[in-house]
């Protein structure tokens, strides 16, 4: 049996984090595995993806609070450098 995968003790599907059935992937938000059952699709994305029920009760199936602090990070630093650029401009003049 050499050059063959074998199951080792252990090495079945991960489970559930909500009601312990076989997970498909993890939660969007919290990155919990969960299951087809345990799941809502997001609303308003381009990409679909999968929300846990506790965060769909939380937050909601709409990602744009994350969009919002990438946003938030980019924004940011460039808003600085303008305003930075501003002030030497006039110390210049």
């Amino acid at each position: 049996m050499s050059g063959q995968l074998q199951l080792v003790g252990g090495d079945s599907d991960p489970p559930c984090g909500l009601c312990g059935a076989v997970a498909v992937g993890p939660c969007a938000h919290c990155r919990t595995l969960v299951c087809g059952d345990c799941c809502v699709l997001t609303e308003g994305s381009v990409r679909t993806w999968a929300i846990c029920l506790r965060c769909d009760k939380k937050k909601g199936r709409n990602l744009l609070g994350g969009w919002g602090l990438v946003l938030l990070w980019v924004g940011a630093p460039i808003l600085a450098l303008v305003l930075f650029g501003l002030l030497l401009g006039m110390c210049r003049a």
